[in-house]
């Protein structure tokens, strides 16, 4: 672990002069060149320690020793079938995790390559659910240098020589290049720019270099960017792979490498580029090989470089290569030459882009990717990318800078929460984020391959939600049966808006008569939003589920802050999902017990694995449709976007739904109190900590879901339904308070269990809500604050001093709780929203404080090695569990907590507390819908509605 700290809370992230002489900081500094004051750094020859993974104790085993078994078994036949699990402890990477990432490349929902912070291309996610951590050697940029006399020749890979099989003797590979780098940076721009649906599309990265000669002759310098055909891991190896030279318009020039992927997966063709100026030429060597057998080997490559400083020219007409062999790899070169004169400068930009237009997943459907619909479907669009990414990045940067500018200026701020706060997004580029252009599948898929998976599966139900307009309760009457199974980055923002499609209801009717169900009854009630596409995200590389909605409830706020008509569209993905049933049989691994896959009015837990969106629930640990957390926090969810968007047509479109998973719930307040109880097993988000009776977590959750039902049902118009959860809130709420509140804090459930009275971090979660949207706090501030203070004191304070983040559960003579292995651990994405509790809370001192030990556990150099790849989790001794994980882009619920919408601060103030006429002892079921059609048709917003109107 290296030793010097760089991130002392009082000093400047990156001192340049620590790094660059003071008369080139004076060159760079003409053109705002310079590196930026506060940014992640690393030197290039910092090491990259090995990191440390969990392990269960004896006693942790021996619970789970049943459950280990039938996942060992799942896993093996899932593998049977050519598939991957979507939870698999017992595969371990070639790769060992070390602390060696970077910045990802590419923008959100296209395939992402993340950069090490030593300059190797790492971490390939090109096809959806695949990660290949190792990186590909031949990728690097390099340097060479000669002045006038021939004098004080240089050449270097621009990044230091400590991989393994640099060095060998006699190679004709990459051991050949000059390794002679001890340390150098660069500057990286990829496109995720904020509200921009079209750029941040783009699977396109830009790499400048300024140029400085600070000698007295003037100097030759060429750079030089090689690139594998390859997707990572063995793929270029594969065969049948072609390079192919191009000059585009601009000065843009470069090769295009196309890359025939194995087991039927859909091509990528990457491209590779540079920009030529009237300072720059740019040259290019369309195929190189590894080994002694290829007609041009990296050996001979190197040394054309170190010789000439360029290639030659009539490359660019030698058209595409000869399809490569397997066991061959083939690789390229982009070359972009300048004179620099003495105390001159020149900027050089390359980029690398990639073109795979379709997404196919193992069980299902084949979709076209967002970007596919600016650029079209076909593999060559790379050409067309790596222009637009060479031609815009300067415009991008603008963008970028003008959104960061106010909060890296903002001397409030402590500095380590700036620049941690933007680095967290990694994760919607690297978290194998799938952007789709529509709803809609790929033609091919229509015409056959859909077809043929009809015969494998027993039916899906679907249910379509009606309105009755005269008065009666929400009716959801039309069946359908769905037979499938189916180095720096920056960011930009812009204002809040929702958008209302406008129609007359006779238009609306129509529409929705006409849909065809045949094909997929979740795209017939999908009416998109400003069609920016359906999007997806895994819980994390290691758990392979997308959108898993237990820990999207943290990460949205990131979502719903930077994307908000995405957020809309996951929420109304999850609406339909509430109201549909897939009754084909599944086994539980924790108990052996088999029941259906999802549930009608439940919330699932992810949106799928190998068919996402037709074959929800890839999670099978547990039967989550008993689960009591999802669906609280669905209303809690929907409630926060409306109230944030102000978009009446998405609050109507998911009423119905929001209605359903309350009634749900109704199921589990068995002593009818009002509140919802656990039922002895893990049954919420925390699936290995197992819960008895009435629960801090989910109570909370519960009592806020009950408010935010109330506060949107009665700007809906739908007021029986507002006075029927008033009256119910009123009567939990006593009873939580009665069964949980024990003086300091909630305890952590109302059982008699070792660890009942354990202090957990995440009590709050429900006032962390209620106080995001802007509605009335859950309990008195002095009981909010008490228990606030009691996870600051135990929780935080007691684990090396406040400097790890939140423990989960904290007995109160300051022992850690290790009941389970999720008890004993911090989660990153919860000290996330503990601190933005606090915040909301007044107590910004404390919450800054606790968030601060996440990012020196986690990104400072004194750490673990958590940057660009923060885990769900990590114990007290540092062991992670779960790397590249969701949950901790909730730091962004901090940066909602710091400055609320306006929409948020201005809403209509609702009081919850007052007397119903309704006894709470009703149920939800019996009570009518009656003002929604009417407050839809006054907005005119209905026609992004869901409903079928029967007047």
């Amino acid at each position: 672990m290296v030793s010097s700290n760089l991130f002392h809370c009082t000093k400047r992230s990156w001192p340049p002069e620590e790094y660059i002489s003071k008369n080139t900081l004076q060159l760079f500094d003409f053109d705002s060149a310079a590196p930026p004051e506060q940014a992640w750094r690393r030197r290039l020859n910092s090491h990259a320690n090995i990191l440390k993974e969990f392990s269960v104790t004896f006693r942790e085993a021996i619970q789970m020793v049943r459950l280990g078994i039938r996942l060992w078994s799942y896993v093996r036949e899932e593998a049977s079938h050519g598939r991957k699990a979507p939870i698999d402890p017992f595969t371990r990477e070639s790769c060992k995790p070390s602390a060696s990432q970077g910045v990802p490349l590419g923008g959100m929902g296209s395939g992402s390559i993340s950069r090490g912070f030593r300059g190797e291309f790492r971490q390939w996610q090109i096809v959806p659910g695949i990660c290949e951590s190792s990186p590909v050697m031949a990728n690097q940029f390099s340097i060479f240098i000669s002045r006038d006399g021939g004098n004080k020749n240089y050449a270097s890979v621009l990044a230091p020589g400590q991989h393994e099989g640099i060095g060998k003797a006699g190679d004709q590979g990459i051991s050949s290049w000059g390794w002679n780098l001890n340390g150098q940076h660069s500057t990286q721009i990829s496109p995720f720019i904020p509200h921009n649906y079209r750029d941040s599309s783009l699977p396109t990265a830009v790499f400048v270099y300024t140029l400085v000669n600070t000698g007295k002759e003037r100097a030759k310098v060429s750079l030089l960017f090689t690139w594998a055909n390859s997707i990572g891991g063995m793929s270029h190896l594969s065969g049948d792979h072609v390079n192919e030279p191009f000059i585009g318009e601009d000065g843009v020039s470069g090769v295009l490498l196309h890359h025939k992927t194995a087991k039927d997966n859909p091509p990528v063709t990457f491209a590779i580029a540079a920009c030529e100026t009237q300072n720059v030429s740019v040259t290019v060597l369309p195929s190189f090989g590894l080994s002694e057998g290829s007609c041009t080997t990296a050996k001979a490559m190197w040394g054309t470089m170190v010789q000439d400083g360029h290639f030659d020219r009539g490359n660019f007409n030698c058209g595409p290569s000869m399809p490569s062999s397997p066991g061959e790899t083939l690789c390229a070169a982009v070359s972009a030459s300048a004179w620099v004169e003495p105390h001159g400068k020149c900027t050089v930009a390359f980029a690398l882009a990639w073109s795979s237009p379709k997404i196919k997943f193992l069980k299902g459907s084949s979709y076209h990717r967002r970007y596919t619909k600016f650029y079209g479907t076909s593999e060559r669009a790379a050409q067309n990318l790596v222009h637009d990414a060479l031609t815009n990045y300067k415009q991008w940067e603008e963008e970028i800078e003008k959104w960061q500018d106010p909060i890296l200026k903002d001397e409030k701020l402590p500095e380590w929460y700036k620049f941690t706060l933007f680095n967290e997004l990694y994760f919607l580029v690297a978290g194998g984020t799938v952007w789709i252009d529509s709803s809609l599948p790929s033609a091919d898929t229509r015409n056959g391959h859909h077809q043929s998976r009809e015969l494998e599966t027993t039916g899906i139900k679907v249910t379509e939600p009606q309105v009755n307009c005269n008065g009666g309760a929400v009716n959801h009457t039309t069946t359908y049966h769905h037979n499938t199974t189916s180095f720096e980055q920056k960011e930009n923002n812009k204002a809040f808006h929702s958008n209302c499609t406008c129609k007359d209801e006779s238009a609306v009717s129509r529409e929705m008569g006409n849909l065809d169900h045949t094909l997929d009854p979740f795209t017939s009630l999908d009416p998109l939003s400003d069609d920016v596409g359906r999007f997806l995200y895994l819980e994390g590389v290691e758990y392979i589920m997308w959108c898993t909605y237990d820990v999207h409830f943290y990460a949205s706020f990131a979502l719903l802050a930077l994307f908000p008509k995405i957020e809309l569209n996951i929420q109304r993905d999850f609406a339909k999902a509430v109201l549909s049933e897939d009754g084909r049989r599944v086994r539980f691994l924790a108990d052996g017990s088999v029941g259906i896959r999802k549930a009608r009015g439940a919330v699932p837990h992810d949106l799928g694995t190998h068919d996402p969106w037709n074959e929800m629930n890839a999670y099978n640990i547990h039967d989550t449709s008993k689960w009591k957390d999802l669906n609280p926090k669905f209303v809690l969810q929907v409630y926060r976007d409306f109230a944030a968007t102000r978009d009446m047509s998405f609050g109507v479109d998911v009423w119905p739904a929001v209605r359903t998973a309350m009634e749900y719930m109704e199921q589990f307040d068995r002593d009818n109190d009002g509140l919802i109880e656990n039922d002895g097993f893990p049954d919420q988000t925390y699936d290995a900590w197992t819960v008895h009776g009435v629960s801090a977590y989910c109570g909370c959750l519960w009592l806020a879901a009950l408010q935010a039902a109330a506060a949107m049902a009665i700007q809906l118009g739908d007021k029986y339904f507002a006075e029927l959860c008033k009256s119910k809130f009123a009567k939990a709420k006593s009873a939580f308070e009665s069964k949980l509140w024990n003086g300091s804090y909630f305890n952590y459930d109302s059982g008699s269990s070792s660890n009942s009275k354990s202090i957990q971090a995440d009590q709050l979660a429900g006032e962390w809500y209620m106080a995001s949207s802007g509605l009335p706090p859950l309990f008195d501030d002095v009981k909010i604050r008490s228990a606030l203070n009691k996870i600051y004191d135990f929780n935080v304070m007691k684990v090396r001093g406040g400097k790890m983040g939140a423990v989960n559960g904290m007995h109160l003579n300051g022992k850690v709780d290790e009941t389970c292995m999720q008890s004993r651990e911090i989660w990153s994405g919860v000290t996330y929203a503990v601190a933005a509790t606090m915040i909301l809370s007044g107590m910004e001192d404390k919450a800054f404080t606790t968030a601060e030990g996440i990012f020196t556990a986690g990104w400072s150099e004194e750490g673990y090695g958590y940057w660009f790849q923060t885990p769900e989790a990590w114990t007290t001794d540092g062991h992670f569990r779960s790397l590249i994980y969701m949950r901790p882009l909730a730091i962004w619920g901090m940066q909602w907590a710091l400055s609320l919408p306006t929409a948020i601060l201005e809403a209509p103030k609702i009081n919850i507390m007052e007397r119903s006429l309704l006894s709470p002892s009703t149920r939800f079921s019996l009570i009518g819908e009656t003002g929604v059609k009417k407050i839809a048709t006054k907005a005119n917003c209905l026609g992004n509605s869901v409903f079928h109107c029967s007047c």
